[in-house]
């Protein structure tokens, strides 16, 4: 079968999502097993060309791995009628306005989340992408992951009943930056920048519970900044102007309940870096990144609450492991493989530019309620 290879201008690189998860464990992983193939049999290689406003930074990335096209001018790589995908993984705040070229130019636009910083905005990008009937989509990767397409099993395999509800716990200590270096870049600590832990997390719950789960129908949440002064890559002293911490209850389709706590000044205690627990009238499941342990309302222990006594009982020992029964690939690449026959073969991808403005608006209402202390409806896009 033939083999044709597509021009795939990558914005962003140069960061910490863009060059290890898209450039080296998507398009160039794709590249190193032959390609994307498509339902002919036929396959598709991709030629990334490397944009970005720091030159040296592109030419090492681009030396690095072989790659000869690199460059700062981004109407240039635009202007190239080999290059149909546009992909964007900068800083949030430059995002708008690169993808709006993109969408101009008649490329087919994939991009990391959140898709903007407001919701009016990221509205806009699904607007301004319909109306120039260009393929979109936003990266979705928690969806990917193995313990949630375990947990996906179990829901469409009726295992819970009637889902009751779903408790989430993510985070970990980011350094404050004086005696340890940080690792997460300073930006995320400045809402002038666009940063902030509601807009960078809220955007992933919602396609998790959306997809899992139902339609988000209200937020409850508590936003806040924890640490109040860091130090950036300079060594320099900035004022933490973005909330660093989000503590959230989200009421779904069906009367589901969610709590979600999203923290980066919290210190792990768990199996995992994110942990959901699902519990239904059935059944139960904990799934983290990689394993998903389950308990079916049969093999339910009944606890006795006795404070006077040492509790005796392992209760992790009564929960099952859900087996893998599939290889998994890394998310970030199954997205992009899904995406690339979405833009050739207009193979389904529902994640597309609406479903990312519906991330954003729940951001965006989250943090309003945060600001006014109450319960706020999530309205329909």
């Amino acid at each position: 079968m033939s083999v044709r290879t597509i021009g795939v201008v990558m914005n962003g690189v140069t960061g910490r999502m863009g060059y290890r998860q898209h450039l080296v464990r998507s398009v160039l992983a794709i590249n190193e097993q032959g390609g994307v193939t498509l339902s002919d049999g036929s396959r598709v290689t991709l030629r990334p060309v490397l944009v970005g406003r720091n030159a040296d930074k592109l030419a090492r990335i681009a030396a690095a791995h072989g790659i000869p096209d690199h460059t700062t001018d981004l109407d240039a790589a635009l202007a190239d009628d080999g290059n149909l995908i546009y992909f964007d993984a900068q800083v949030t705040s430059a995002r708008v306005k690169a993808v709006l070229k993109a969408v101009d130019a008649g490329k087919h636009v994939y991009a990391e989340k959140p898709t903007a910083e407001s919701v009016q905005e990221a509205v806009a990008l699904a607007q301004a992408a319909a109306a120039k009937g260009v393929k979109n989509g936003v990266v979705q990767d928690k969806l990917f992951l193995p313990g949630l397409l375990k947990l996906k099993r179990l829901v469409d395999g009726g295992f819970f009943g009637r889902i009751l509800s779903v408790r989430g716990e993510f985070g970990y200590w980011v350094f404050e930056g004086d005696w340890q270096e940080a690792q997460r870049p300073s930006w995320n600590y400045r809402a002038e920048d666009g940063g902030g832990i509601v807009l960078d997390m809220f955007p992933h719950w919602h396609y998790v519970m959306e997809n899992l789960f139902g339609r988000v129908t209200s937020v409850y949440a508590h936003a806040t900044t924890h640490i109040p002064e860091r130090v950036d890559e300079r060594g320099e002293r900035y004022a933490a102007t973005a909330d660093d911490a989000a503590y959230g209850i989200f009421e779904l389709e069906g009367g589901v309940v969610a709590q979600i706590n999203s923290s980066w000044t919290v210190r792990v205690n768990r199996d995992e870096l994110v942990e959901f627990q699902v519990d239904g009238t059935h059944g139960s499941a904990v799934a983290g990144l990689r394993d998903c342990r389950a308990q079916h309302r049969a093999a339910t222990p009944k606890p006795v609450w006795n404070p006077d006594l040492p509790v005796t009982a392992r209760f992790r020992d009564d929960w099952q492991t859900v087996p893998d029964n599939a290889e998994f690939d890394n998310g970030f690449k199954i997205q992009w493989e899904l995406y690339v026959r979405h833009v050739l073969e207009d193979a389904p991808f529902p994640y597309d530019f609406a479903s990312g403005a519906r991330g954003v608006q729940l951001a965006e209402l989250g943090l309003r309620s945060s600001a006014e202390g109450r319960r706020i409806e999530v309205p329909q896009l």
